[in-house]
């Protein structure tokens, strides 16, 4: 068949997911080659304290990105897509979207970037025994619980974005088990909220007088296969302004952005791992057992099967990046030599390649958001440097290629170091790996290991959760590493980069300035 007799008989699948500052819709065939795609961008806003998007924006959003999606498929096909074989959604993972029996948002959806529930992560991470970070959904409902917020008392049923988009789009309140692990804590075994969590916080909060309880609020987990609702009229006309799809599409359980990142780069299996760089950072590793301590700068979440993930998440990445080439945009319009982004940043990210192993006295940090991962509520984007400084250019783009992965590197050494967790091949992806070479080569210097990013990986988690689709709509029992190793990347090497002994010694160094400069980063924040 033509790519458009797949699309008129529905032999495809859609992923659509919402990231940090872009909304990316992909249409892949049969064998999970992507054949359209359409995106939307856009930002959080920061109101009355909180990081949050409105519900107009998440609509606004998805539909500018589905009708994008349309004129692809329009423009390279010459046809209209009205069908499809599954349907999948994904998006930002924790945060808080808390609605009433009637469905009325109670208050703005406060996004994984808030760093506003300290009081409450630390407490629960005591009653568990098990690390609850800032931006799970139970910390940002216990920290309204100890607020004494009013809309608690109200709350029928509480969830993610990406809950949020196919509960309205089915009707059905589900959750993949990827995404639901960065609610609250999942029990591997059983593939299902952890019971004795959910007992203990119900006695915890007993006195006061709320007329739910945990599992009457929380989405129900399903895992990667398994069916999770059909599109309705209401949903397809919300999807597809245009009036063309129709209903009854089945759907995949929506997922998270880690989980989808895991399936784009083929690392669902024991003993891989993964590091997603773009706004955020963060690393997932696939583990044989569970951690023997407690860790605050490790979450513990799992795989869209319910395999657990030792994950290392850091709120900031590429954001300071992207500032600085902002300035030397601004440099090159001046003196009338204009650039396009990809020359751009292509020629800011391989001028780090040719800099000093330390980034010869060069220091900073990339924080525009807080970093609980090193103790920050706030962040401060700094750069500085010693006296006596080799100030390069080559040095000051390899000073902030490191900042953008410094903070991570203090939760993997827990992770590798004092857990000893054993990682055979760990994959890179998002847009800090889109120079060749340069995002690998910084990540493995940090790590001390190779990186490997496979030719799929830059079509990120929207592609991730089409796969997904496509699993749910053909495994017929195959599990979700065999399908993805049988029918999406046989034969797919990719390709590998191992840093030097030198630019692993000079990490290491640049680390141990980085540790003793975090004072200065507090002051930032403390002054300005």
């Amino acid at each position: 068949m033509t790519i458009k007799e797949l699309i008129d008989a529905g032999k495809t699948a859609i992923g659509i997911e919402f990231g940090s500052t872009r909304i990316k819709a992909v249409m892949v065939d049969e064998a999970g080659k992507p054949i359209a795609e359409g995106g939307h961008t856009w930002e959080n806003q920061y109101e009355n304290g909180v990081w949050t998007y409105s519900l107009e924006m998440i609509w606004d959003g998805l539909a500018d990105a589905y009708a994008k999606l349309l004129e692809d498929v329009r423009e390279k096909y010459d046809t209209v897509i009205k069908t499809t074989g599954a349907i999948g959604f994904s998006a930002m993972m924790h945060g808080y979207m808390a609605f009433d029996a009637r469905g009325n948002l109670l208050v703005p959806f406060r996004t994984w970037r808030n760093t506003i529930t300290g009081a409450a992560a630390a407490e629960l991470t005591q009653e568990f025994s098990f690390n609850i970070p800032q931006r799970w959904s139970i910390a940002h409902l216990h920290q309204a619980i100890l607020n004494k917020e009013a809309h608690v008392k109200d709350i029928d049923f509480i969830t993610t974005l990406a809950g949020y988009i196919h509960w309205q789009l089915t009707g059905e309140k589900v959750l993949g088990v990827g995404d639901a692990s960065g609610m609250f804590p999942i029990d591997s075994k059983t593939r299902d909220y952890n019971t004795e969590f959910v007992k203990r916080y119900d006695e915890l909060i007993a006195d006061r007088g709320f007329g739910w309880k945990l599992l009457d609020i929380l989405p129900k987990v399903l895992c990667a296969g398994e069916a999770a609702g059909t599109l309705t009229a209401e949903g397809a006309a919300k999807l597809d302004q245009s009036g063309n799809l129709v209903a009854g599409i089945p759907l995949c359980p929506p997922e998270g952005d880690a989980g989808t990142g895991m399936v784009a780069t083929n690392s669902v299996a024991v003993r891989t791992g993964n590091v997603s760089a773009g706004t955020s950072i963060f690393a997932m590793v696939v583990m044989e057992q569970a951690l023997k301590d407690v860790h605050e700068e490790i979450d513990v979440v799992t795989t869209p099967v319910g395999d657990d993930v030792a994950m290392v998440h850091c709120n900031n990445c590429t954001s300071d990046i992207n500032a600085w080439a902002g300035v030397f945009r601004g440099f090159a319009e001046a003196i009338g030599a204009p650039v396009d982004t990809d020359k751009l940043y292509t020629t800011l990210f391989q001028a780090a390649l040719s800099g000093s192993p330390d980034c010869g006295g060069l220091m900073g940090f990339n924080y525009f958001s807080g970093e609980p991962v090193t103790g920050f509520t706030e962040g401060r984007p700094v750069f500085m440097r010693e006296t006596g400084a080799d100030f390069t250019f080559a040095n000051f783009m390899r000073l902030h290629l490191f900042s953008a992965v410094s903070t991570l590197k203090v939760g993997l050494d827990i992770l590798l170091k004092e857990e000893a967790v054993k990682v055979d091949k760990l994959y890179g992806h998002g847009g800090f790996f889109k120079t060749k070479e340069v995002g690998q080569r910084i990540l493995s210097a940090a790590t001390g290991g190779p990186v490997t990013v496979m030719e799929t990986a830059g079509e990120g988690g929207a592609w991730g959760i089409a796969v997904l689709a496509l699993y749910m709509a053909q495994a017929g029992g195959e599990s979700l590493s065999d399908y993805l190793n049988h029918q999406i990347f046989a034969g797919e090497e990719g390709s590998t980069v191992q840093a030097t002994p030198e630019e692993i010694a000079g990490f290491d160094t640049f680390m141990k300035k980085f540790h003793a400069a975090l004072t200065v980063e507090q002051a930032a924040v403390d002054a300005l």
